[in-house]
């Protein structure tokens, strides 16, 4: 993975540091290149003084305590639920209590959904018992349940060929595992393409590369004009049997029961902090994580990890006594599971500033043994980003790869602005 926290607040003060002015579309202020990385090298010391503070001195395991403890306290972090607000209120007096400064919550209007209880269960051609996950926002079924046949296919270009067969039945999806933003397609969109040919409900393959017999929920979403139906994943493993069984022949029949339910947004909040700049304040260096999860787990790694190795970035930097030329500002986002929602209103508050911003960083791809970090922006950008990560040779991170993006920061990707994952 591309994510450890003394990379992350190595390149975090580094280029918080260089050059006057904000790294935004193709300019990198009126210095040249060989200037500004000859300043950079400068800072070899400064490097060494955070990676040992993060990885040998009394920082060493700090980011995991603090989301050990706050993971076991609270636990999941659903979008709406009172356990979010909890942890986010939590991390508000942490933030304070750590000395960052403009510790602030910025309210938003966040999605609500319970899954309530759930079970789906084969009737024909055996009696198995499925383990079953609503995905997020989808509705439930009535109290009796839907029971019908199943249809099994392997991708939507099959299932449009099929049409016909659909109307009345469950559709299953049992689509290979390529690469995640290819298979992830038939969880947001499956139920919709379902119910476009008449289906009653869609169950979708777990989007995962293997399984231990484990489902994984994520969101979907509805589209106008179609009707809503009740969609769920079911485990790889079932996937592929009921594939099998259907291609012997076999009559499938299941019984889908989905307590589900939507309620009207909920309040919330981003939580901000900040280590101001010393001679350009009013630019921004964004770091960011999400404190929402998913409700069948307690979000330790997605992205409890990611949400607190972004505050460690900060608490590095205070501890050691520097003061970085730009404004670091931490933002830990809520109901990023539900599409970024907490991110985007941000983005519509503060994108009118959009000009100061120098640079906006995710951590959402867990936090494990690091090789880089991936990178979006221009050429010119890039080459000050690869002079960075030159700092961090002493433990060997030091690749930076393409197409960094991120839920939360991808509204600013698109606006231009350079990113970090």
């Amino acid at each position: 993975m591309k994510f450890h926290v003394s990379v992350f607040v190595g390149v975090v003060h580094f280029l918080s540091l260089t050059s006057g002015k904000a790294v935004y579309g193709n300019g990198i202020s009126q210095r040249t290149f060989q200037e500004i990385k000859e300043e950079i090298a400068c800072y070899g010391d400064v490097a060494k003084a955070i990676i040992n503070l993060a990885v040998y001195g009394k920082a060493q395991n700090r980011s995991y305590e603090r989301l050990a403890l706050l993971v076991d306290t609270v636990g999941p972090r659903l979008s709406g639920s009172k356990s979010l607000e909890k942890a986010i209120q939590i991390m508000h007096q942490n933030l304070q209590e750590d000395g960052l400064e403009n510790v602030h919550l910025e309210p938003v209007k966040i999605p609500h959904w319970e899954r309530g209880e759930e079970s789906a269960v084969m009737l024909e051609p055996r009696i198995h018992k499925m383990a079953v996950l609503g995905l997020g926002s989808s509705i439930g079924t009535p109290p009796e349940g839907v029971t019908a046949e199943v249809l099994v296919v392997t991708s939507f270009d099959e299932l449009q060929r099929r049409a016909p067969e659909a109307r009345g039945k469950i559709v299953v999806y049992n689509q290979p595992y390529t690469n995640y933003s290819r298979a992830v397609q038939y969880r947001v969109q499956g139920a919709v393409e379902a119910a476009k040919v008449g289906a009653l409900a869609s169950l979708i393959r777990s989007v995962a590369s293997f399984s231990i017999y484990s489902p994984h929920t994520g969101i979907q979403e509805y589209q106008d004009g179609v009707p809503k139906i009740p969609t769920a994943c079911i485990t790889v493993e079932d996937a592929e049997m009921m594939s099998r069984m259907a291609s012997r022949g076999s009559r499938i029949v299941i019984q889908l029961k989905m307590g589900a339910k939507n309620y009207p947004d909920a309040d919330s909040f981003n939580t901000v902090a900040e280590i101001v700049g010393s001679k350009y304040p009013e630019q921004v260096v964004l770091v960011s994580g999400h404190l929402d999860s998913w409700d069948v787990g307690q979000g330790a790694m997605d992205d409890g990890g990611g949400a607190f190795i972004s505050w460690e970035a900060l608490s590095l930097i205070k501890d050691l006594g520097l003061r970085p030329k730009r404004t670091l500002r931490l933002v830990l986002w809520t109901a990023e599971e539900q599409g970024g929602i907490g991110a985007l209103q941000y983005y519509q508050l503060h994108k009118a500033n959009i000009s100061n911003y120098s640079l906006v960083m995710e951590s959402d791809l867990g936090t494990f043994l690091p090789s880089g970090l991936q990178f979006t922006g221009s050429d010119k950008a890039r080459a000050i980003v690869e002079e960075v990560m030159c700092l961090l040779e002493p433990i060997n991170v030091t690749q930076v790869f393409r197409a960094g993006e991120g839920t939360d920061i991808n509204f600013w990707i698109q606006a231009g602005v350079p990113a970090h994952l």
